[in-house]
């Protein structure tokens, strides 16, 4: 039974058209995901079938009485809220009966043997009704979901404030999987998860008794997903019923036969408009050119077939360093207190080295801190005398009205109009988005905007933390063949494995020894 209808929908962003009378059904309990190059507009249809904005055309219709679950990463959250008041929101009075079962049971070794009765059956209908509420189960699962996002229960005393940016983003996702939704709407799920917890999101996902639509650029999560695609192409939704392998498969057939059909129908519109210029003003033919034109008017154009992009990323190297590029010794680094134990590490020239660790362990704070952006709590670094760096932030941000080419005309005054469009060009970003302001374009066009920003830093040390993150396929295998070019010093902070393990010549992974 179909639980969402998509009829004939249009919808223009910024002046770009990203659906031209696109429709799509979802059915009870199906297990879909939804796929396309960046700035196709998969997370603005995810946001229209969450009812966040509305169609300029057409209609969208879910089933009456269906609770639709959206995870949205950048939602706005109190940030003296503790991580438990978020969290169990609904279920926080069921928290308290228990607290106050426990304190009653407490009481009995202080309290009068006459009140003995009292208090127990007082602790015992507590149980009860506990019980009855399926209290237990509840809290046994809110374990399973807190361990497999790879947080800790200790987490739940925190306030949010205190949370990185990644273990936010699993708390968000977590509270949305503990709400068993009708329907969960999730964009980019994976993108602040370790592999192991992707492993366990997957089986969650997997054994889902309901529906989701599913947006992800990590291609081996949505092969181990998906039992139907849907792919934004040419302004269109396509349906394709199948795993992610299926649709790989089918899709290149449709790119092919479509192709096909195009070119024959451009060669049959040329050839008719060369018969109408010729036989339009002779008297003998006019009305034959006239009927051709006529059917010209009306004949259904096939679209011309979309490529994926190309990309050109580089990292240019300025001059060479010389051995010891970074030193830490005994490095404490953290906030108040101490994220790890001290750092003593050691990257040389030209080695190329992964940051691994599980997300809120510090990898992000060890960049900043030998970048002197968070002071150190302890020890010291030292980088060479020599060392150029480039950085690339996880997640920086642009103000709100700039276009991207004000952003590189700005970083790259001397730049004329031609090389800023050139720039952005090699990178992903065509006119239209290069002159749109660059807060409403995707969370992948905002990263090539932003690689662009490096292309002539002309640095011997870059840094990267999490570039993968928001990145379509193609664009990502083009960033891995420019690093593995590099010719500096790389670091690099990839949750990622068959990204970063492609890359780096090894890892330096971040622990506790609690």
């Amino acid at each position: 039974m179909s639980i969402l209808e998509v009829e004939n929908i249009t919808f223009s962003y910024s002046g770009e058209n990203l659906y031209q009378k696109a429709s799509m059904r979802l059915f009870e309990g199906e297990h879909a995901v939804l796929v396309g190059p960046n700035g196709t507009g998969k997370t603005t249809l995810l946001k229209l079938l969450e009812k966040q904005i509305k169609p300029d055309q057409g209609s969208i219709e879910w089933m009456p009485n269906k609770k639709i679950g959206y995870l949205d990463q950048y939602a706005k959250i109190d940030p003296k809220l503790l991580v438990k008041n978020y969290l169990y929101e609904v279920f926080l009075p069921l928290f308290e009966k228990e607290k106050e079962m426990e304190h009653l049971y407490e009481t009995l070794a202080t309290a009068p043997e006459a009140e003995h009765d009292r208090i127990l059956n007082r602790a015992s209908s507590i149980g009860d009704f506990l019980i009855e509420s399926d209290f237990y189960s509840f809290k046994s699962k809110i374990g399973n979901i807190i361990h497999g996002l790879g947080l800790t229960m200790d987490l739940l005393e925190e306030p949010i404030k205190h949370l990185s940016g990644g273990m936010r983003a699993k708390i968000i996702l977590g509270k949305l999987l503990l709400e068993e939704s009708d329907i969960l709407l999730l964009d980019e799920p994976t993108n602040f998860l370790d592999i192991k917890h992707i492993d366990w999101l997957t089986k969650f996902l997997i054994n889902y008794p309901k529906s989701y639509i599913v947006v992800s650029h990590h291609e081996e999560f949505l092969r181990d997903i998906a039992t139907t695609v849907f792919a934004l192409e040419n302004g269109l939704i396509t349906r394709y019923k199948g795993n992610y392998e299926f649709y790989l498969s089918e899709k290149e057939l449709r790119v092919q036969q479509q192709e096909k059909a195009y070119v024959a129908q451009q060669k049959f519109i040329q050839k008719t408009e060369e018969f109408i210029q010729k036989n339009i003003t002779r008297a003998k033919t006019t009305k034959r050119a006239q009927s051709r034109r006529k059917m010209l008017t009306k004949i259904e154009r096939v679209i011309k077939p979309t490529h994926s992009k190309t990309y050109h990323f580089h990292f240019p190297l300025s001059s060479t360093t010389g051995r010891d590029v970074l030193v830490t010794d005994t490095l404490e680094i953290g906030y108040s207190e101490p994220l790890l134990e001290p750092l003593s590490i050691t990257v040389m020239k030209q080695e190329k080295v992964a940051i691994t660790g599980k997300n809120g362990i510090g990898k992000s704070t060890f960049i900043k801190t030998v970048l002197d952006i968070v002071p150190k709590l302890g020890g010291e670094f030292k980088w060479i005398d020599t060392a150029k760096i480039a950085y690339f932030e996880q997640d920086s941000k642009f103000d709100v009205g700039l276009t991207p080419f004000q952003v590189v005309h700005n970083k790259y005054p001397h730049f004329t109009k031609k090389e800023v469009m050139s720039l952005l060009g090699n990178h992903g970003i065509d006119f239209d988005m290069a002159n749109r302001d660059i807060t409403t374009l995707s969370g992948g066009e905002q990263t090539k905007v932003r690689l662009a920003l490096l292309r002539h830093q002309k640095g011997n040390v870059l840094i990267l933390d999490e570039p993968t993150n928001h990145l379509d396929i193609h664009a990502k295998e083009a960033l891995m063949d420019a690093l593995l070019e590099y010719q500096g010093t790389l670091i690099l902070v990839s949750h990622e494995k068959e990204f970063y393990e492609e890359i780096c010549d090894y890892e330096i992974s971040l622990y506790t020894t609690e």
